[in-house]
């Protein structure tokens, strides 16, 4: 089997590729194995490049045969991360993405090496997670057993042209627009659970960055 390391931002993301990924990557050939950034018993979070650096060197170092990618979501990164302050803020989501996703590679690559690097796939979620899951509105509500709900999930995915675009300020962002509907807003269960519902295929369907990132990881071959 092929394996792949994902560095994941938190506790959703890593919920997320062990309910949602792990299994039908599994019947690929595929083995994900998430893990939180950082030291373990870490809860993720701060994802600074310094710390992301330790992370993908010691796991493309420690076995030669694997692959590694990330996990985690542009909203939030801080303003040094690798081409962060290099993006216009009107630039389009496929443009941000793979402005960052450059320059990060070009940084680590300075740091590890070319040969290293092959086995490397960068992944930035623009903008949050949480815009995941404005795929189906309805299943997202019935997810968070929030069946009120739906008309007003419907009406934000609405606005956009797909949940990827869902945007980023502090007001705006995809889970500052559900925490106003539900104050108790627990991500990690809430969130899973409606990412269950949703499901992935819909998810894929709906985000073309996301399902980018999928379809290179269906694509690796055993090093």
């Amino acid at each position: 089997m092929i394996t792949v390391h994902v560095i994941c931002e938190g506790q959703t993301e890593e919920a997320f590729v062990n309910n949602l990924l792990v299994e039908p990557f599994a019947h690929k050939g595929i083995y994900l194995r998430p893990a939180l950034i950082g030291k373990p018993g870490h809860k993720g979070g701060n994802f600074k490049f310094e710390r992301l650096l330790v992370d993908v060197r010691n796991r493309l170092t420690a076995d030669k045969n694997c692959y590694c990618t990330t996990f985690f979501d542009f909203y939030g990164l801080p303003e040094s991360f690798p081409g962060k302050n290099a993006l216009a803020a009107n630039a389009a989501i496929t443009d941000k993405a793979t402005t960052l996703q450059n320059e990060l590679i070009a940084k680590l690559t300075e740091a590890l090496g070319t040969d290293v690097m092959r086995r490397f796939i960068p992944f930035v979620q623009m903008y949050e997670f949480e815009g995941l899951l404005f795929s189906d509105p309805e299943k997202m509500a019935l997810g968070m057993d929030k069946p009120d709900l739906v008309g007003e999930f419907q009406a934000i995915a609405d606005k956009f042209a797909s949940p990827e675009h869902i945007n980023n300020s502090p007001q705006t962002a995809p889970s500052k627009r559900i925490i106003k509907l539900i104050h108790n807003y627990e991500k990690p269960l809430m969130g899973t659970l409606a990412a269950l519902d949703v499901g992935l295929e819909v998810m894929r369907g709906k985000c073309e960055l996301f399902n980018a990132w999928l379809q290179q990881i269906e694509a690796l071959e055993i090093v």
